[in-house]
């Protein structure tokens, strides 16, 4: 099994899947971490990860054989949280970034017709959105088992990177649709 950084970029070059495993095993908590010094939340520290990871496996035949990969996916990572964080700071104060963390919309009330009415809105909501907008919030809010990032991105036949972009539009327009 590859040890150094060299060996572990040569061996995922040649489609070694486990080094790819070692790679995320030695460096996935670091670029989590960094997101997360950052002051980023726990979901986007993991979309943070996800995209970090996905340039590295779009870059590897661009390092160079000295290239330190703990340090490169620092950089990487980091670049990605300042970038968050600048989008952050463009929000307007007091707008909430994301419908589906809305309290009065993932909350059970005692009354079972106010939970039905909410229901009936939402589902009125997501109905007037497109196809692909719906399916990519029902697999990831509507599913027994919520899939991984991976997981939709083979089904939706999408790129990985695209997946988080890709919701936050679509709860936007959903966020509008039920304003």
């Amino acid at each position: 099994m590859p040890e150094s950084d060299y060996d572990l970029i040569q061996a995922c070059r040649r489609g070694d899947v486990l080094a790819w495993e070692q790679v995320l095993e030695k460096y996935e908590r670091l670029v989590f971490s960094i997101a997360l010094k950052y002051g980023l939340s726990t979901e986007d520290s993991a979309d943070i990860t996800q995209l970090t990871f996905t340039i590295l496996m779009q870059s590897l035949d661009q390092l160079r054989g000295d290239t330190r990969l703990g340090a490169w996916l620092a950089t990487v990572a980091k670049r990605h949280a300042w970038r968050s964080l600048a989008r952050r700071r463009r929000e307007p104060v007091g707008q909430e970034k994301d419908v589906a963390e809305q309290e009065w919309l993932s909350g059970r009330s005692t009354d079972p017709y106010e939970d039905w009415e909410r229901v009936e809105w939402l589902r009125s909501g997501l109905e007037q959105l497109d196809d692909r907008c719906r399916e990519i919030l029902r697999l990831l809010y509507f599913e027994p088992e919520r899939p991984s990032y991976a997981q939709l991105s083979a089904r939706l036949e999408v790129p990985v990177g695209s997946i988080g972009p890709t919701r936050a539009r679509c709860l936007e327009r959903l966020k509008g649709l039920l304003a």
